[in-house]
Formats: C-alpha cells, structure tokens, sequence
C-alpha cells in the first residue's frame, strides 16, 4: 500500500453485476467495473463486512449481502489485478454509521468483557480465514464512522473506557494475526474539526493508541465544508502525525430520478441521498462535469495535508447502478432495522458510472488525482 490511494468501495458490485448491471468505458467498450476503474488510475478496493447478514430463516438482508464469502470474492478480483485493498469491520449483521451502531444477533446480552473478546475473536478468525485463502487485506478499519461508538448500547459515546476497549481489541487481532496489515480509525463528519479534536483526545485520554491511520468520510451535502476539511486535515496531521485518508466520500452527477431504472414506482422509494436540497449545499454542480470538478479539487486539497499525510481517497460505491433487486435493504432487511423502508438503491446518481452503466467524466480525471 505505497502511494496516494485511489480508492473505491465496490462492496455492492457482485450483487449489482447478479441483478444485470452492465458497465462500459468511456470509449463505449462493455467491461467489468473492476478492469474499467483500476484501468483508469483506482489503486484500491475498500470493502464492507457484516458478521451475519441474514435472517433466521437464511434470507439475506440486502444492500450488497456482505458476508466473508461475498467479500473474499471481490477482495480476489482486486488482488488479481494488483490493486491494494481495505477490510471494512461493521461488527454489526447490517449497516452501521453515527446513527446506529447495532449489536450482530450473536453477540447479544454479552457482559462488557465478553463483548470484547467476541470482537477479538471474530476479528482474528475473520483475518486468519482471508490470510489462509491468499487475500491478506493491506488496511484494515476497526469500525465504520464510529464517531458516536461502537456496538451500542456497551461502546456508545460518552462511554469512552467502553469505546477504547473495543477498539483496542480489533487493533489488537489485527496486530496478532496480520502485523504487516495497517490499522486504522473512522468518524464521519470530515469537514467539522472539532468533532475529530474531541474524539480523538477523549480517546487517547482513555488510554486508546496503536491506529495507523485516521479514516474520515466526506460529503460535501452532508459533512461540512472543504474549508472545514482542509482545517481538520491540518490540525489532525499536527496532533497525531499519522497518514489522513478520506476513506468515503461522493457527490451527485444528476438529479434525475431513476425509479424506472430500478422497476419501483416513485412514491415506493424516498429518492436519491443526495437531491435537490443537498444540491443546493454543495459547491460543485450536481452535473458530470461537477462530478469530475469536486473530485479534482479534492484531491489536490488532500495532497496540501502537511507533513505529506494525505494518503488519498476512496469513492463510496461508485458502481451501485439502479437495478432492480439491488437496493440498500431487502424486505427482511427493512425488518431486522425495524425500517418501514422503502429499500431502493438511493445512491444511484452519485456514482460513477451513468444509470445505464456508462462511465462518466470523473472516471477519465482518477488517473492525474
């Protein structure tokens, strides 16, 4: 894992690809999303992991269905090609992010101390289970936007001595089973500095340390401003003088509906993430020329980090097309998070590729990022 990452989190794309996603270059030849990207400058694959994301009754709760067989599978096609990749540890049998942070069904009514081992255990096995199939992940994230704790309601904020012990106990398998594998840390809300400045000095205080790197998400309709990036990138790379990666970030290349595109008629689907309201925020149009201009100028914002600390970006699903049977939740899904849904794709028109596959401008600008 040498240089500045490219990255682009491609969890979804098996079940995209099993739905009928097809995906062409900017020349208009049909390819594999993986050969397209990595062709074009993308240097590495972040992806998503769920302990069991299934019902009791073995359907899969949707959004990609990232059990380890899905994500060995995709993590293979990734090697293959020399491209570097990044473990992703939900720790949770579905999504998790700053608003929720569940318990996988196993792990259920376990005491503090057991709740730890059960994420060194499961942290170690799962490690040992890729290490042995040839596909050691080069980084690996010990939580997803955890900014607000882990595995609630034992590691939820402000339970900081519960937090660093959970966390401490991932870093740690990943110490024992993967020591060449780097670790790192991931909060949401990359352009508000004094999120990171408190989280990261209570967890220090409560005696957490031994992170590679500091993972943030970016959003430029939801996480602040790029000034307020900038400022957060400089003052974490003084504090901590560890490598800064923007391990999520996205922005929208329409606002056209894509309903149709997914066979869901509009009023059973909430729309895209990012519409017109969030359009209004953004700095950049929501055009594929905007696309393409955001994703450049983030780049070189990254690469001012000081110390040389900028150690790249990673593109959030860039290949999640609107296909009908790949939407963030099944039907089961939407009942395991007791969401009355609907479960449409909902990020469709952030990514990189056109809703009928093409790849748009921004994928021409990946190599000179």
């Amino acid at each position: 894992m040498n240089g500045f990452l490219k990255g682009a989190d491609l969890s979804t794309l098996s079940e995209v690809e099993r739905c009928g996603g097809r995906f062409f270059d900017l020349d208009g030849r049909e390819d594999d999303a993986i050969n397209i990207l990595a062709r074009r400058g993308v240097n590495h694959v972040r992806l998503r992991l769920w302990n069991d994301p299934y019902s009791e009754t073995g359907e899969s709760y949707g959004g990609g269905g990232c059990d380890l067989n899905t994500v060995a599978a995709t993590a293979k096609r990734a090697k293959d090609l020399g491209l570097s990749w990044q473990l992703v540890f939900h720790y949770s049998d579905f999504w998790v992010d700053p608003g929720k942070q569940n318990l996988p069904k196993a792990w259920r009514g376990l005491s503090p101390q057991a709740l730890e081992k059960a994420v060194y255990t499961f942290t170690r096995g799962t490690l040992q289970s890729l290490k042995a199939r040839g596909l050691a992940p080069e980084l690996v994230s010990v939580g997803n936007e955890i900014t607000n704790g882990l595995l609630w309601p034992d590691g939820r904020v402000p339970a900081w001595e519960r937090v660093t012990r959970l966390v401490a106990s991932g870093i740690c398998a990943v110490r024992d089973t993967l020591p060449d594998s780097k670790t790192l840390i991931h909060l949401d809300n990359g352009g508000r500095p004094e999120v990171s400045r408190e989280w990261f000095s209570r967890y220090t205080q409560s005696g957490g340390e031994g992170f590679d790197l500091i993972g943030l998400s970016y959003y430029p309709f939801w996480s602040g401003s790029m000034a307020g990036l900038e400022e957060n990138l400089r003052s974490l790379a003084a504090a901590y003088h560890k490598p800064l990666l923007i391990t999520e970030t996205a922005t929208g290349h329409t606002l056209r509906d894509y309903a149709a595109f997914e066979g869901l008629a509009s009023d059973m689907r909430k729309g895209p993430a990012a519409g017109e309201r969030e359009a209004a925020i953004v700095p950049y149009p929501m055009t594929p020329e905007g696309q393409a201009a955001f994703l450049t100028a983030l780049a070189a914002l990254i690469r001012r980090t000081p110390e040389g600390l900028g150690a790249g970006l990673v593109y959030w699903e860039p290949a999640w097309l609107p296909v009908k049977g790949s939407g963030w939740a099944s039907a089961a899904g939407l009942r395991y998070l007791r969401d009355p849904g609907p479960g449409g794709n909902e990020w469709a028109n952030q990514a990189l590729f056109d809703y009928e596959g093409r790849a748009l401008p921004a994928v021409a600008c990946i190599q000179k990022l």
